[in-house]
């Protein structure tokens, strides 16, 4: 089985966002870079593959040469080949159309996407690249089992879970639950070693034109002052609650 595990390049959540060029452009200058986390879950998933099931897995990312890092630690990880497609991630339908085009290129038989990147939460190339490849897609998965040509997927859905089965070719947009936090896999230095030794491809990008433009950035509004005010003075509360921050 060819599994192709898509990786984005996002910033951690704990690095401090600003925006340059009257809030026009993302500043990256001081900014941590780290392997989406929806895209991590799936990824290890995919070295249980690997490991039990003799499965191929190659990771690969739309964007520049800063990228390359997040892929090492891919395949550090476990990963046994990387590929990047030699443009920007500036949008979310040309994005999957470079990496439709890879899947179309390299006869994957399991495409393994995050349901969503934490820096612009679009959600949308995973479905995109089932689309534009004509495979089977199951959003928001939390299991995945593959026996053959055959899948066994169980995806969240509004009040509680849906157990599918379907065929490969197969697109999922993986989460927390398709393996739990604890199974995520820290690189030891042997797996950085041999992560040298991989082979990193680099794939020059198709014609593909960017369908949305960000327009501009503004951060949330700060957290207002607290008022605190003592258990023992009811009144005071539901005056404040009632005449000031009016929510009843």
């Amino acid at each position: 089985m060819k599994i192709l595990v898509c990786i984005s390049h996002v910033p951690d959540t704990t690095s401090k966002i600003n925006f340059t060029e009257g809030d026009t452009k993302f500043d990256t200058n001081g900014v941590q870079f780290v392997i989406n986390p929806n895209d991590e879950f799936g990824l290890t998933r995919a070295m249980w593959f690997k490991e039990k099931q003799g499965a191929h897995v190659t990771v690969i990312n739309v964007g520049g040469t800063e990228t390359e890092p997040t892929l090492r630690k891919a395949l550090a990880i476990g990963a046994d080949a990387a590929i990047r497609v030699n443009t920007a991630a500036s949008d979310g339908f040309s994005v999957a159309k470079q990496l439709a085009a890879v899947v179309k290129e390299g006869g994957y038989d399991l495409i393994i996407a995050g349901r969503e990147s934490i820096d612009y939460n679009g959600g949308m190339v995973p479905g995109m690249i089932a689309g534009l490849i004509n495979a089977n897609f199951v959003n928001n998965c939390i299991s995945l089992e593959v026996d053959g040509n055959t899948a066994k997927a169980i995806r969240e859905i509004d009040g509680g879970k849906e157990t599918l089965s379907t065929s490969l070719p197969l697109v999922i947009g993986g989460q927390k639950g398709l393996v739990e936090e604890s199974d995520l896999r820290i690189p030891n230095m042997r797996g950085i070693m041999m992560a040298r030794q991989k082979p990193l491809t680099i794939v020059e990008p198709i014609e593909a034109n960017n369908e949305t433009t960000s327009v501009k950035f503004e951060k949330p509004a700060p957290k207002g002052a607290v008022k605190l005010v003592s258990p023992d003075n009811l009144d005071e509360l539901v005056n404040l609650l009632h005449n000031e921050a009016k929510v009843i």
